[in-house]
Formats: C-alpha cells, structure tokens, sequence
C-alpha cells in the first residue's frame, strides 16, 4: 500500500474541496464507480448520519447496542459522496448552491 499524495490547502474553497474529491476517487480505485452505486452509498451514509444524530440526541430511542458512528466523521462521508455526485455530472457545487441562493433571497419564507 502506498502513501496518498492527496493534498488540501489550509482554506480550501468548495472547489478545491470537489476537486480533492475527485483526486482522492482516483487515487482510491473508486473512479470505475457508476452513478447508481455512488448514489447508493451516499444515501447509506445519510443514514449512518441519522443513525448518528440519534445517538446524539438522547431523546430519540435508539438501541444500545446498535452501531456507534462517529457524528462529525458521517457528516464528513455524506459530504465526500455529495461531491463525487456533483463531479460525475460536472455540477459545479459552488456555483449551483451561489444561483440557487439567489433564487430563494427572493423568495417569501412564511
């Protein structure tokens, strides 16, 4: 196994963090992955993360001996997932998320 040459700056933009993401797929062997089986995936770790949040939320019924998952590492994971689906269909997250922001400032939240 090899050392990951991966590198991200100190204040990485959205973009660098999209473009690390596709870095890291590459340097993983996951860039053979289609569409369905990186959404699957992305779905699953939103629900380590609601698994997450329950735990963290003593309210929320939830087994003790259930899975532990780390709350922090699965908002991490979901987030990676997001950026390998925006990098499949060359969605430029940062710009998407700028014009669409736009579009609710002018909406009327009641």
């Amino acid at each position: 196994m090899t050392k990951s040459n991966l590198y991200l700056k100190s204040k990485p933009t959205l973009r660098d963090f999209q473009n690390y993401v596709a870095e890291m797929v590459k340097e993983r062997g996951f860039d053979n992955e289609k569409l369905p089986e990186v959404f699957m995936l992305f779905i699953e770790e939103c629900g380590e993360m609601a698994k997450a949040i329950r735990k963290k939320h003593k309210h929320i019924k939830s087994h003790k001996d259930s899975n532990n998952f780390e709350l922090e590492h699965e908002i991490a994971d979901v987030f990676m997932y997001l950026l390998d689906i925006c990098n499949y269909l060359d969605v430029d997250l940062e710009k998407a998320f700028r014009e669409k922001e736009e579009i609710n400032k002018n909406r009327i939240w009641k």
